[in-house]
């Protein structure tokens, strides 16, 4: 895989199933360089028989499609360029799509109603006088911000206090009745079509975020998700809620009984309240490699049961599906997979899919599942699943496969305390010896996985093996093994990352040990950079996006009063033992430091520090800002960014590590 290939990397949104079978719906999307943007349309996918995907809709980018509880009409978000995202309905059989909302800041999720009449959506309701909501004034122009809370600013969002989100219902409008609105000229020349759109009605409001939205089986109510406790400011506690359809205040059915923070909530067909949480303990903070657990409240004034162990079970990655009229689907992240799980209200679990898949979601009909996934072969695309597993769809990354794709292979390697390290590695066609690559990933309490990873795919299309592994402080091998590294960063992590390089270059026929290069992001910046301090094996090393300096992290990073905290402690001593800026004085390794403008999560003042300091010592490095973008660059910037990105790294490593592939 070549940077010039970002087209072919496909996506797949999670499926909708027609309640009567036959089909299913999805959003297929992939970066486009002539667009700059992530551009997507929805597909019909034919469940049996040897019937072709068919392009359903043409939109710019149209996603998160679903099929109406009658199967007569889709439901979908529809983002026009540089414009949010609204909610539009078409006829399941074909025709020109209807808007439902025209909402200034755009709609982020949506549920039908059980009877098909009505939507439920989540939308951020901005502060009159902001964000577009008079004309002629623009962003410079607004009236100052006056803040008086720790959390007022989200990465990828900006400032979140003077726009918040909250539930909305609205009646579905007749699309086979619907007038063709005139068009409205813009000042650019082209036409926008007028609103035709019900007025919604809002059913939470105040200065607090809802969100993870679905309806009571009889309609009469809506769950969400909320922090509405007087401390949310300085805890990370959140709780499921409900409110009447018709209006009303909102009951909170959690928070009297444990210390949540909820990811998502969803009534099952019988009625029972399904919802997933970490328990963040007394301080509601204790965050810190906390797997989410389900949950269950059999009825609305109820004790909710814990379902599920949390030490051995996660389903941090997933949303909750209703399936049987007492059971839920959900995604556990285990050992490098996701892997489908069927969870009943007594606690029992079936395993669906197997441990090499990663699932994104699925879409249930009656005992029809049809899941999006990733393997070592695809970025994703859409299967069946039944007793036996799963049987494919679609091949969407079949011409990225054409342009040369290397299967990953697995390995687990015993460290120097006797610790197992899991992990892949990946080596290029032709003779070796081949320069190495260790990469070192976010989180920390996140994973790699067998799937087909692009940047991987980059650089041993470059020439390069790639060693990449899920030390502890990672997800997927139980709490134990991420929350080792609390206030101990740098420690067994760093043992781990270099003890499976090592054992990977002894295992693995090809790796030339002499030539070695280091390169991370967002955490794996960090390691990176504590790495090359200690350690000065490396030919070059490249940070990114990373969390260098603990100390300024507080009050600069949208997650800055609580993520240092917990992770390296509050003592400075502490805190300094576990600073990459504290020991950058010993790094000897050329360093390229990559960073982002908008980067809300890793400010980009800890990059500029730590380049600065390298500078002033001498060392070879070079600092490359990207204008616009935030902490998500390499998974969702800009396509041209993203291309951008791909060029400098092969040219910095073709200067410091070359291979003998030629990159230039």
């Amino acid at each position: 895989m070549k940077p010039a290939d970002l087209d072919l990397l496909v996506g797949v949104s999670t499926p909708t199933v027609h309640p009567g079978g036959g089909r299913a719906v999805v959003s297929v999307m992939h970066p486009s360089l002539s667009a700059d943007a992530t551009v997507g349309q929805l597909w019909t996918i034919p469940l049996g028989g040897h019937a072709a995907p068919k392009l359903l809709t043409r939109g710019f980018r149209d996603t998160a499609p679903r099929f109406s509880p009658d199967g007569r009409l889709l439901a979908f978000l529809r983002a026009e360029p540089k414009r949010p995202p609204q909610l539009f309905v078409v006829d399941a059989a074909g025709g020109e799509p209807v808007a439902v909302t025209d909402r200034t800041l755009g709609v982020s999720e949506f549920v039908w109603s059980p009877d098909g009449r009505a939507l439920a959506f989540v939308s951020r309701e901005p502060e009159q006088g902001r964000y577009g909501t008079v004309e002629g004034i623009d962003p410079n122009g607004e009236p100052a911000r006056r803040i008086d809370t720790l959390k007022y600013q989200a990465n990828g969002l900006g400032y979140t206090i003077d726009r918040h989100a909250h539930v909305f219902v609205v009646a579905v409008p007749d699309v086979w009745s619907a007038p063709t609105p005139s068009p409205i000229p813009l000042p650019d020349g082209s036409t926008d079509p007028a609103p035709t759109v019900a007025e919604p009605r809002q059913l939470t409001d105040g200065p607090y975020d809802d969100g993870s939205i679905s309806f009571s089986p009889d309609g009469g109510r809506v769950a969400f998700v909320s922090a509405r406790h007087a401390s949310r400011d300085v805890d990370l506690r959140s709780n499921v809620f409900t409110v009447p359809v018709e209006g009303g205040e909102p009951r909170d059915l959690t928070g009297p009984h444990g210390s949540f923070s909820v990811v998502d909530a969803q009534y099952a067909n019988n009625g029972l309240l399904f919802f997933t949480a970490q328990d963040v303990g007394e301080s509601g903070r204790d965050f810190v490699a906390r797997n989410t657990a389900l949950y269950v409240i059999d009825g609305e004034g109820a004790v909710p049961r814990l379902l599920t162990d949390p030490e051995t079970v996660d389903f941090t990655e997933s949303g909750i599906v209703a399936y049987r009229d007492d059971a839920v689907l959900l995604v556990d992240r285990r050992r490098g997979a996701l892997v489908l799980t069927e969870v009943d209200a007594s606690g029992a679990l079936r395993t669906l899919t197997d441990d090499q898949t990663v699932v994104g979601g699925a879409g249930v009909a009656g005992d029809t599942i049809v899941v999006n996934f990733a393997d070592a072969r695809t970025t994703g695309d859409v299967a069946l699943v039944d007793g036996e597993g799963l049987h494919r769809l679609t091949d969407l990354s079949a011409p990225l496969r054409a342009k040369g794709v290397i299967t990953p292979r697995e390995l687990t390697i015993t460290g120097r305390d006797g610790y197992p390290i899991h992990g892949w590695v990946l080596v290029p066609e032709g003779e070796g010896p081949h320069p190495v690559l260790l990469n070192i990933h976010g989180g920390p309490f996140a994973s790699y996985t067998g799937a087909l990873f692009d940047e991987a795919q980059v650089y041993a299309g470059a020439g390069y093996a790639v060693v990449m592994c899920n030390p502890r402080g990672s997800a997927g091998y139980g709490q134990e093994h991420g929350r080792v590294i609390r206030q101990k960063m740098g420690t067994v992590d760093l043992n781990d990352v270099l003890d499976f390089l090592d054992g990977s270059i002894e295992q693995v026929s090809g790796l030339d040990r002499e030539r070695v290069g280091i390169m991370g992001g967002s955490y794996g910046g960090y390691l990176t950079a504590w790495t090359i301090a200690h350690d000065h094996r490396f030919a070059g090393a490249i940070v990114e996006r990373g969390f260098l300096d603990p100390d300024a992290f507080v009050g600069t990073s949208d997650i800055g009063s609580f993520f240092g905290d917990e992770y390296t402690g509050t003592d400075p001593e502490l805190m300094r033992s576990q600073s990459p800026q504290a020991v950058v004085d010993q790094v000897r390794t050329p360093t390229l430091v990559l960073h982002s403008s908008a980067d809300l999560r890793c400010p980009l003042g800890q990059a500029e520090r730590y380049y600065t300091a390298l500078k002033r010592r001498g060392v070879e490095t070079e600092l490359v800002i990207f204008p616009g973008e935030d902490h998500e660059l390499s998974r969702s910037g800009r396509p041209r960014h993203r291309r951008q990105r791909f060029d400098i790294i092969l040219d910095w490593w073709a200067d410091h590590l070359p291979s003998r592939c030629n990159h230039r």
